[in-house]
């Protein structure tokens, strides 16, 4: 049986040979292309909250409309791994190029596209129908966007530096979420009801294809350049057949897919989430909240740096089970923040991020770090859609649908079997480690 690379908790494991690129070139095309993507996603996350439930579901209650487009929103999730698949397959039959091309366009004209749609009112259920059709089409770009960067940054960081360069990508989600909320935000505020239900919301998917496009050619500038395409072979991150890559690393990527199950649950649950509630059961102003996300963000952004050192110091392995065991913790005081008024509501937005930022820096790194080098690319990208699957695609309507019958106790219920997976998880990844010795 194969294990888990080595260097997964390990800041002392051996050095490998490094290729003459700075990291420091890739880590900027990764960030980049994360916060497009991030960008993308975030717009999507928050129109489903305050926008698409009366847009899209006008007959239905409040809470059935927010929850049917719960159930739209977790789509893109399901459609991801199809999308590895079907861009696996691009990328060995046409190049790498052709393939982020292929996918960055269908993820920002998937997005684009929603600001045209007509509404229920306009042509009846035909408008879901093609809600959830580019939704779909985002989770497969999101599955074709994979680009390997993430991974070709830690292969080629500094042997002591790796936690440092795996918290780089990271840090595309909080940007994405500040450039998407600040817009939204931006509209609530200075726009009446009717105008931003009319034509405001539609902005944002408007500046989603632009960054696209930019983080598109970014990306490009790296990944076909000879320079690169050499270092691709070196290290063997070549896209390989999906059932060949489940045959031999099956067992990991499920064991990588539950590690961060914690963090991705906590991903939705201080982003999506809380702002539904608001929205809701509370006359908290959802523009005004958005704010304060906007500033948990920064906090987020803040704590995924310090990931970086504190892994390098520690190891990923025993940083991750310590942010395990502090979610945990928070989600017993989760139910009495979210219950509470405006300050406490803010605080729980605040603390979130800033442990979401702590756990979610290395996230990525737990994952990656569990396979060889010839199946990084295919494995890490399997693990992470199975990873995101299972912890946050539903956690939206899953939260929302066990707060409104049973009460926020089940939330908090809700985010501490998170944290009990992410724990046993990596106690499983100890012991496939510890028996290849």
């Amino acid at each position: 049986m194969a294990t888990v690379s080595r260097d997964f908790g390990s800041p002392n494991a051996a050095p490998r040979h490094r290729a003459g690129v700075p990291p420091g070139e890739i880590a900027i095309g990764v960030v980049i292309g994360r916060t497009a993507e991030f960008f993308d996603f975030f717009v999507y996350a928050i129109a489903s909250v305050l926008v698409f439930p009366r847009f899209f579901f006008p007959h239905a209650t409040p809470l059935d409309a927010m929850l049917y487009s719960f159930a739209v929103f977790a789509l893109a999730f399901v459609a991801r791994p199809f999308g590895s698949v079907l861009f696996m397959a691009i990328d060995r039959r046409h190049g790498r190029s052709v393939k982020l091309t292929a996918a960055m366009f269908l993820l920002g004209g998937s997005t684009a596209a929603m600001a045209f749609l007509p509404g229920t009112a306009d042509i009846g259920t035909a408008a879901i129908a093609l809600l959830a059709a580019c939704r779909i089409g985002q989770g497969l770009a999101l599955g074709g966007a994979w680009d390997g960067l993430a991974s070709l940054l830690a292969l080629n960081a500094p042997q002591n530096r790796r936690g440092w360069y795996a918290m780089m990508p990271q840090l595309g989600a909080p940007l994405g979420f500040m450039l998407a909320s600040a817009l939204f935000a931006f509209f609530l505020v200075n726009l009446r009801e009717a105008d931003f239900l009319d034509w405001g919301w539609r902005y944002p998917f408007f500046v989603a294809f632009a960054i696209n496009v930019v983080a598109l050619f970014a990306r490009l500038r790296l990944v076909v350049t000879e320079q690169f395409e050499r270092l691709y072979e070196t290290r063997d991150l070549e896209a390989q057949s999906v059932p060949e890559t489940l045959k031999h690393q099956g067992h990991n990527i499920l064991v990588g897919a539950f590690v961060p199950l914690a963090t991705f649950a906590l991903f939705h649950l201080v982003t999506v989430f809380p702002l539904s509630w608001v929205t809701l059961y509370t006359d908290h102003n959802p523009g005004v909240f958005l704010w304060t996300e906007f500033v948990g963000a920064i906090l987020g952004a803040v704590m995924i740096v310090v990931s970086g050192i504190i892994a390098d110091r520690t190891g990923r392995r025993t940083l991750l089970a310590a942010c395990a065991v502090l979610i945990a913790i928070f989600s017993f005081v989760t139910p009495l923040l979210l219950g509470g008024g405006p300050t406490a509501r803010s605080a729980f937005v605040i603390l979130g991020f800033g442990l979401l930022g702590l756990s979610f820096g290395q996230a990525a790194g737990a994952v990656a770090s569990n396979f060889p080098n010839h199946q990084r690319y295919t494995a890490s990208a399997l693990t992470s859609d199975l990873a995101w699957l299972v912890g946050a695609g539903f956690a939206p309507l899953v939260a929302l649908a066990l707060a409104s019958q049973f009460g926020l106790a089940l939330v908090g219920a809700y985010l501490l079997s998170g944290a009990v997976c992410t724990l046993a998880a990596l106690r499983v990844n100890k012991e496939l480690e510890l028996r290849g010795n």
